[in-house]
Parts: C-alpha cells; structure tokens; sequence
C-alpha cells in the first residue's frame, strides 16, 4: 500500500488545515493510500529522527511519497535525497538555518499546542548539516509556491529547485490558498512514480 507522508511546518502540527485536507482528500478519493503525518519537535534533531525512523518503518510499503510545507519542504528535500522518495514541496523554506538566526534565544510557541522552544546555535547547526547543496534527481520534485507568501521570499524556491517541476502562482499566501484544488493532480504526479528507495 503506498504511504502519503505529509510533513508539517515549523511550529506546526498534524492539525495543520492543509494536513487535515490531504488526510480527508485521501479518505475520500485514494482510500488505498496510506496517510501519515508525524508530530515533530521543532528542535531540527528530534525532528530529523521522527522523520527518520518513519521512513524506516514504511520502507517495506510499495512506495512513499512526500508533501512537505514551510519547513516541512525543507524535510521532505531531505528525504527525498537520503531516500530518493518523490515530493511536492508547498511554499518551501530554503536555507531555514540562516533565516532562523534572529530566532535564537527567543521563546517560540507552537500554533497547535501549548510547546515552547527556544532555538540555540546547535539547532542552526543540526540544520546546515541536513541542507543539500544541490539535488540529485530533478525529477522526484515538484515546486508549488505562491508569489504572495508573506514569510518566505518564494524566488528563493524557484532559484534552488531549478530544473524541478515548478507552479507558481500569483498572489496568495504562506498558506497556499486553494491546495485542496491540487491534490488530485499531486496524486497523479505521485503515481506515475515506479519507486525504488535508494540505500541511505
């Protein structure tokens, strides 16, 4: 049974409005398909091993495929590198460890639930050390962003997924309005995947 891995931004949670729509699209039209959607800390090495042992765990299934939001694209790029699992990537953070600088120190509360965090150097570090300086396979992505992102500069994402699939639409949000629109064409793109993981 192929798995749906969606993966969660930065302070975010599997009750995200995009998670729960993938999750009830999925429900609906692909009930064949399974869904998961880890919880993860938004301390860069807790959340590297949720999404570790995850993809460890569902390596037996016939395939499975990534969607991956804020920093959760930034995962997901992650993985599809140390994997080779194909993702959709929705208005991606790139290079987050430069752009959580100013974050250091600061006590940061998650939008779903009552955690806190408070960023340090090592965490900045955890992220440098998991950020690909290129892609391998072009072909495994696909770039969704909106050109009115009010958090992250989309350019940045359309720079470094050169040579991806890429939809950019004017106006917008952080949030991608419309995403529920897209899955049934995310679910083709998945599906014309024959997928065979690569050895980490």
């Amino acid at each position: 049974m192929p798995t749906l891995l969606y993966i969660h931004g930065f302070l975010s949670s599997p009750q995200s409005a995009k998670a729960r729509l993938t999750q009830e699209w999925l429900r609906e039209y692909r009930p064949d398909w399974h869904y998961e959607c880890p919880a993860l800390s938004s301390y860069p090495v807790q959340a590297r091993a949720t999404l570790e042992n995850t993809c460890a765990r569902l390596g037996c299934n016939d395939a499975v495929y990534l969607i991956g939001s804020s920093l959760g694209g930034f995962w997901a790029t992650y993985l599809a590198e140390r994997y080779g699992f194909p993702a959709v990537l929705v208005n991606p953070a790139v290079h987050p460890q430069r752009r959580f600088g100013e974050l250091v120190g600061q006590t940061l509360k998650n939008y779903h639930t009552a955690e806190t965090y408070r960023l340090t150097q090592a965490d900045l570090d955890e992220l440098e050390a998991c950020a690909p300086q290129s892609l391998r396979n072009t072909d495994l992505y696909w770039l969704m962003v909106q050109t009115g992102d009010e958090v992250l500069d989309y350019r940045l994402a359309v720079e470094f997924y050169q040579g991806c699939r890429q939809t950019v639409e004017r106006g917008g949000n952080h949030t991608f309005e419309g995403f529920e629109n897209w899955l049934a064409e995310i679910a083709d793109f998945f599906a014309s995947f024959v997928q065979t993981p690569t050895t980490p």
